[in-house]
């Protein structure tokens, strides 16, 4: 591969792991960096994280996954979030990355992503250095659970028409001009194919949202957001301002219970703070990778 090209065909790759094919993107040089996408139609980790190569390829070898269930790597019979961790492991055994003494691997996580890289720090603590999360990580305090954002996706999602998935899209952005046709067009096309619309009714479906909070509710086993004082990785938590997907006040516990956690909040930005406030973003973000110690 040429070292410059950064385009999508030029940095996919694929990996045979125990529980199937995993797709992800290569780009740079330099200490392992793990990029974990969000949720939500038509999503990808290169729509998440592709614009952002640029800035990160020059200073680490970054590793766009792709989880299982999405329409890109291979299916999954799983619940998608409960197949996304075991991905993470499987996806750095087969790369034999983070193995005992390596000093672990740095991961950004957006949104889902954020959550699955939370847990997996929680999980196996010694496989991550450090961690930045953009938006979706901890609990609602003020702000009504599911956000507008999650009640939209799972309007789409029990009927999908091009309508409701304008006004899911809309409700991820500040900016309501970041809303093109272009963009439209991709998440419908990738949203509604059969298989990655089955496995999106999984996550979001109104049976499936009415089953998980039922488990909640009857589990003697804590949520994730009350085991974040584990997490050994020094954490930077990235917010959009303007977040109806994860409205703001989320971020309380998360700050306050990790170790050793810094908070950044992006104005006039929504639930993509990695798109949304791109330069700002990588910015902040790079600054906290890059820091001595």
């Amino acid at each position: 591969m040429n070292e410059t090209d950064l385009s999508h065909d030029g940095t996919l790759r694929e990996i045979e792991t125990p529980r199937g094919v995993l797709r992800y993107h290569e780009a740079g040089d330099g200490p392992p960096l793990l990029m974990l996408h969000g949720s939500g139609p038509g999503v990808t980790g290169w729509r998440n994280f592709g614009d952002n190569l640029a800035r990160f390829a020059p200073h680490f070898r970054c590793l766009i996954l792709e989880f299982p269930g999405f329409g890109v790597s291979d299916p999954t019979d799983l619940h998608p979030m409960m197949a996304a961790m075991p991905a993470v492991g499987d996806f750095l055994d087969a790369l034999g990355l983070a193995g005992e003494g390596d000093g672990g691997v740095d991961i950004i996580g957006n949104s889902m992503g954020g959550v699955v890289a939370t847990r997996f720090a929680i999980a196996q603590p010694d496989r991550v250095r450090r961690m930045v999360t953009v938006g979706g990580m901890g609990a609602n305090i003020f702000s009504p659970a599911p956000g507008e954002g999650i009640k939209l996706l799972q309007e789409f999602t029990e009927e999908p028409t091009r309508e409701r998935l304008v006004q899911w899209l809309e409700s991820m952005v500040f900016d309501q001009s970041m809303v093109t046709e272009e963009l439209i067009q991709a998440r419908w096309d990738q949203a509604t194919e059969p298989s990655t619309l089955a496995s999106a009714r999984k996550m979001y479906g109104k049976a499936a949202w009415a089953a998980m909070k039922q488990a909640a509710a009857t589990s003697d086993a804590p949520p994730y957001w009350a085991m974040l004082h584990k997490v050994k990785a020094r954490t930077l938590i990235t917010w959009g301002r303007d977040d109806r997907v994860s409205p703001m006040d989320m971020a309380l516990v998360p700050m306050r219970t990790i170790p050793d956690v810094e908070l950044h909040v992006f104005p006039n930005c929504g639930h993509w703070a990695m798109i949304e406030q791109k330069d700002a973003w990588e910015s902040a973000v790079l600054a906290f990778l890059l820091r001595e110690g």
